[in-house]
């Protein structure tokens, strides 16, 4: 699949480090070529966390190649070019590209390919620039900093292969990667963070947990959760359902499948189709208009064999699809029953199973995955009523980000590009600019920090992508939030005003805590696997110190007293030492260690996670500290 090309108005709206990172691309380049003269540049953007550019070179560029490349960047850095931006026509382009003199030092006798193939897919009525920054000039849209110098601390990172602009037809190029940043320490600062996110990535921990798994017969991008995995999920169910009965939501259920005619009423059909499963083409009998008395099914069956074909039923074929999103379905319930303004704002939420056909070369982990349990629901209102169910949504978010310990956090506010209307967009210019206008006023009255990005809205409408950083900082999309006005229509979705007018409700879709896969593996990074005790997949670990049989009747008596209150505790009964056991037990968030001491005081002696030992307390007091704690969710 061809990569996006950044419209103009993109470009503008790049930040200071994106500005920076590309500058750091195009020095990337000068290097490449002062060493390898021939190497021809296809494309070289700023990216999440870094930048790349993707070249082509009979020679295999290596991390062994690194030093040299970023020796020569040095150089260019140094020398402090002026980046010069110089307009130029079509055909000065193109006559340049011709010469070789695009991505290159000089004029060479083989044309720059890969360039010439962009210029021809500009359009018309955009204007074409280069950028000169020494002796290196590029096809560049810009922008960059002003000079070389400004580039600051940078390191090239890894190689990968790529195909020309995404699509496997085309050649295969090598794709050079590295970031930058403004100052040495950031620089330093962000690869320590790495270091610290490969310790929690969460496929690691994940496996060393026993959280979830991946089967090969299973197949790819299809995760199991184990025991403990499937405890985190129906904790953070469980808090869901809790806020939202409190928030007036009402739960459904839908099923995972669906006719083809509702993903084409839906416009799924074909804006979204390459994200969904292939169609399953099911032949169905078509069943008779009446069935005569106490006639059985099988009965009727060899009754329609008798008949001539004209009065039999008939086979009828008909695909369905697996279910990539939940709201069609909600759509439908709503239209279920007559709906009056009295009736609004409904809002219908489900823990729904989603199944998105993800390419192989996109699965990670938890993080993007082909099947999903999505904490989803669907608010149907009337215009008036839009604000203040917008701000409850974002309300909600950012309660959710106070319990889980998320700090820094960003909404990204996604619009449409009107020049793709009936393309990627539905083609309703007035309601797009009204529902954008609409949207971006909640933000603003609302003070919630967000960004504006084109050309990143729903097919049906403008959402918000929540992005949200661990606490090592590195940054993750856990959650959407979409204001839609198409669906309802295509939907023919009605309610009856004061006056009995029937009219069109609008629709917010939202997931604040996303997806059980997504969030999940969030949450193993952000916690580092260490989780706080209401969403531990075990909450209390009993030690004893020794086997002495009165003390394992105490222990086991108290066992049974937290698993009555739903407490998931465990009690180690090996031989082992105790120092084995407290060893053994590090990963558990509340640890009860017991000894004959204790056992005579009625009382435990507490561990927590990241606090030590907390000394013996009585025990009825522990027990009333750790329920309370459960209760309130406490960090």
């Amino acid at each position: 699949m061809q990569d996006e090309r950044k419209t103009p108005e993109m470009r503008t709206q790049m930040t200071d480090i994106e500005r920076l990172r590309h500058s750091a691309s195009h020095v990337l380049a000068t290097a490449i070529l002062k060493i390898w003269p021939e190497a021809q540049f296809a494309a070289g953007p700023p990216v999440e966390n870094g930048f790349y550019y993707d070249v082509d070179l009979p020679h295999r560029i290596s991390p062994d190649d690194f030093e040299k490349i970023e020796a020569e960047m040095k150089k260019e850095i140094k020398a402090n070019h002026p980046f010069e931006r110089i307009e130029v026509s079509r055909d000065e382009a193109l006559d340049l590209g011709k010469k070789g003199r695009l991505a290159a030092l000089s004029e060479r006798s083989d044309p720059s390919k890969f360039k010439l193939d962009i210029i021809e897919n500009i359009p018309p009525d955009e204007k074409i620039s280069l950028y000169r920054s020494g002796d290196f000039i590029d096809l560049c849209a810009g922008p960059h900093v002003m000079r070389t110098g400004n580039i600051g601390a940078f390191k090239l990172t890894n190689v990968a292969s790529a195909y020309y602009k995404g699509d496997e037809k085309n050649p295969q190029l090598q794709r050079i990667y590295g970031t930058a940043f403004k100052t040495k320490k950031e620089l330093d600062d962000y690869f320590a963070m790495l270091e610290e996110a490969k310790k929690r990535d969460h496929r690691k921990l994940g496996k060393e947990l026993e959280i979830f798994v991946f089967d090969d017969d299973v197949g790819p991008g299809l995760p199991m959760f184990l025991p403990r995995g499937a405890v985190i999920a129906e904790e953070l169910e469980k808090l869901a359902k809790e806020t939202e009965f409190a928030a007036g939501y009402q739960r459904v259920r839908t099923p995972h499948i669906a006719r083809e005619s509702l993903y084409k009423k839906s416009g799924h059909l074909p804006y979204y189709a390459e994200s969904m499963f292939p169609p399953m083409e099911l032949e169905d009998k078509l069943p008779s208009l009446s069935r005569p008395a106490g006639c059985e099914p099988a009965e009727e069956e060899a009754e329609q064999d008798a008949r001539p074909p004209s009065q039999a039923g008939s086979l009828t074929s008909d695909r369905y699809y697996l279910k990539a999103m939940n709201c069609p379905h909600h759509h439908k319930l709503f239209a279920a029953v007559p709906r009056s303004y009295r009736d609004l704002p409904l809002r219908f939420a489900e823990y729904g199973t989603c199944y998105r056909y993800e390419k192989s070369g996109e699965l990670f982990g938890l993080m993007r995955v082909r099947s999903l349990q999505m904490n989803d629901a669907h608010l149907y209102m009337t215009p008036e009523q839009f604000e203040a169910e917008f701000n409850a949504v974002n309300e909600m978010y950012l309660n959710y980000f106070k319990l889980f310990g998320i700090d820094k956090y960003l909404m990204r506010f996604s619009t449409h590009d009107p020049a793709k209307l009936g393309q990627k967009f539905v083609d309703e210019p007035e309601l797009w600019k009204q529902t954008e206008e609409m949207t971006r006023n909640v933000l603003k009255n609302s003070g919630i920090n967000y960004v504006e990005v084109p050309n990143e809205a729903a097919f049906y409408g403008p959402k918000i992508d929540v992005q949200a950083w661990s606490v090592i900082g590195r940054e993750f999309s856990i959650a959407t939030n979409q204001v839609d006005f198409s669906q309802p229509r295509n939907f023919d979705l009605r309610y009856k005003d004061r006056d009995n007018v029937d009219k069109i409700p609008i629709c917010i879709h939202r997931a604040p805590l996303g997806t059980h896969e997504r969030f999940i593996g969030f949450l193993i990074e952000h916690y580092a696997g260490n989780f706080p005790l209401w969403l531990s997949p075990e909450q209390v670990r009993i030690l004893t110190i020794g086997d002495d049989s009165k003390l394992m009747d105490y222990a086991r008596s108290i066992l049974r007293e937290l698993r009555a209150h739903q407490v998931r505790a465990e009690i180690d009964e090996s031989n082992d030492k105790i120092n084995g056991k407290i060893q053994r037990a590090e990963q558990m968030h509340t640890m009860f260690v017991i000894g004959k001491r204790d056992m005579e005081a009625d009382a435990v002696s507490v561990r927590i996670h990241g606090k030590g030992n907390l000394g013996p307390k009585k025990k009825d007091e522990a027990m009333a500290e750790i329920l309370k704690a459960i209760k309130e969710r406490r960090a």
